[in-house]
């Protein structure tokens, strides 16, 4: 007999099972968890709160990614947000900042600008005061990248083509094609560059880059030419009629839905227009949703096993919007926990109450089908 896990512990009904083809947690999940995480990082600049967040979302990349090509880019999101944090702090110190500040650390030179310049300086004064407020700035949105990221890691981009409505298939594609062109090119360059190593040649400098950026440049013609002749086997663009006033009709729909989507989630997002912003992005979906139905109609395609959004899916996404919720609801108790001040500089508290509610965000690490392991899927396949 062998010992217990942990999650053999759990009673059977809550133990996550290993993902195959027809039961992996469907894309929108992902996404909705993840953008869920993002919109709690953006009504926080307590960098506590951030890098609980943080750790909640790498957390669960780690537990649930897959082998897969597009699984590998949450590293790159994590160095793009720590360059992100760096080039807002070079910003502060070299073009100055609004926030006063009397913990002076250095002067650099100040170079003399003309009068329409007012109020824009290069150079003077560093303080302490302003290189935390821009610390505390650029986390914020380097934790919205690494949420992003955690979604891009876990959502298989293929899945979330089949989950768009017939009228964004177009447009779903070619987002699609964007987002594995980059995973695949960064596999491509390992590849070369292992296969280099081991033959002993030199994988840095520039004749190096040069006679590794042909294979990979021609490895992804080829990729191109495979999924243009697969798209055309499959009659991608092939639409069917529909009446004039249906399409006139789609299109205000969509493009009114759409724009109220955008100024909804700007007033979630802002400071002070949460009160109004869920309004407008409820009435933005129904018309976006009522657009997208009818033109879904001049759609012709089909769908082989479309994505079923079972209890385990619907966990995901309540997780996410559980951590948004919580968030907005705590900055409009709590505004001063979760926007800690720089002027005078003190040291941030962690709060307890919406420090927890993140931890929700971390319910698909136990309830996600867990991700099949390489010799499963060789015998899957």
């Amino acid at each position: 007999m062998t010992p217990s896990t942990g999650p053999a512990r759990l009673p059977p009904a809550l133990r996550a099972p290993e993902a195959t083809r027809g039961n992996a947690l469907p894309a929108g999940a992902w996404w909705l968890w993840a953008l869920g995480l993002a919109t709690a990082a953006s009504r926080t600049t307590n960098p506590l709160l951030l890098g609980l967040l943080v750790g909640v979302a790498g957390y669960v990349v780690a537990a649930r990614r897959t082998d897969a090509p597009w699984a590998r880019s949450y590293g790159t999101f994590i160095r793009i947000g720590l360059f992100v944090v760096a080039v807002r702090l070079v910003f502060s110190v070299v073009l100055g900042s609004s926030v006063p500040g009397t913990h002076a650390l250095f002067t650099l030179p100040e170079v003399p600008l003309p009068d329409w310049a007012q109020g824009v300086r290069i150079g003077g004064r560093v303080t302490a005061e302003q290189l935390v407020f821009a610390l505390y700035d650029g986390a914020k949105l380097a934790t919205l990248l690494i949420c992003i990221g955690a979604a891009n890691s876990l959502a298989n981009p293929a899945r979330l083509l089949k989950s768009l409505p017939g009228a964004l298939y177009e447009v779903g594609v070619a987002v699609v094609v964007a987002m594995t062109f980059a995973p695949n090119m960064v596999a491509d360059v390992a590849r070369l560059r292992t296969a280099r190593r081991l033959r002993g040649r030199p994988t840095g400098g520039i004749r190096a880059v040069l006679q590794i950026g042909l294979p990979v440049l021609e490895g992804a013609l080829e990729r191109s030419v495979a999924v243009a002749a697969s798209m055309d086997a499959r009659g991608y663009g092939r639409t069917a009629q529909v009446p004039p006033a249906v399409r006139r009709t789609t299109h205000v729909l969509t493009l009114g839905g759409l724009l109220g989507v955008c100024a909804g989630t700007y007033g979630l997002l802002a400071a002070q227009g949460a009160v109004h912003g869920l309004p407008v992005l409820l009435a933005g979906l129904a018309a976006a949703m009522a657009g997208l139905r009818l033109g879904g109609r001049r759609s012709v395609r089909t769908r082989y096993r479309p994505d079923r959004w079972d209890v385990r899916a619907w966990l995901v996404a309540a997780s996410g919007a559980v951590v948004a919720a919580a968030m907005i609801w705590a900055g409009a108790a709590d505004p001063e926990a979760l926007r800690p001040g720089v002027v005078p500089l003190t040291a941030p508290v962690l709060p307890l109450w919406p420090a927890a509610a993140v931890l929700v965000g971390l319910l698909p690490a136990v309830v996600a089908p867990l991700p099949a392991s390489p010799s499963d899927s060789k015998e899957h396949a």
